[in-house]
């Protein structure tokens, strides 16, 4: 199946079997384990607390796989678009720019990039604002 072209409307990144399908499956047996919890007799009750403990372990697990991906992608690119502003210009990323507002930058093509993170820095762009204003968009196919 071929992807679409990376622009603003289609930079996000959704993988269906974990958005949909795994987080579907989390969600449906924490519902079903505390419904069971609930109604469960006398002598079921300590199976019952295991499996719904063991489906808020999975709600953990699902919410905190995804943050530290996403952690450590953010510092990969950080460490990246400095690298690159450095190339360009000779200097490191502007201080005033956080971790948002360079990771919108790293859309941006070498051309238009310096020129708007200046910008970026100078009015305190968010992230959103940043890709809006990409003209000539870099993909990033490598994000998590």
């Amino acid at each position: 199946m071929a992807r679409k072209p990376q622009s603003y409307e289609h930079h996000t990144r959704f993988v269906p079997l974990f958005h949909g399908g795994l987080a579907g499956i989390i969600l449906f047996s924490l519902v079903g384990s505390i419904v069971n919890l609930v109604t469960t007799d006398h002598a079921g009750l300590y199976s019952a607390s295991l499996i719904t403990a063991l489906c808020v372990a999975m709600v953990f697990l699902y919410f905190f796989a995804r943050v530290f991906a996403l952690k450590a992608q953010d510092r990969a690119i950080r460490a990246e678009e400095n690298l690159r502003h450095f190339v360009l210009t000779g200097s490191l990323l502007d201080a005033r720019l956080d971790t948002r507002q360079v990771i919108g930058l790293r859309f941006a093509s070498d051309g238009e990039f310096v020129a708007l993170a200046a910008r970026a820095a100078e009015e305190g762009l968010s992230a959103d604002e940043i890709k809006r204003a990409v003209r000539s968009w870099r993909a990033d196919e490598y994000r998590a």
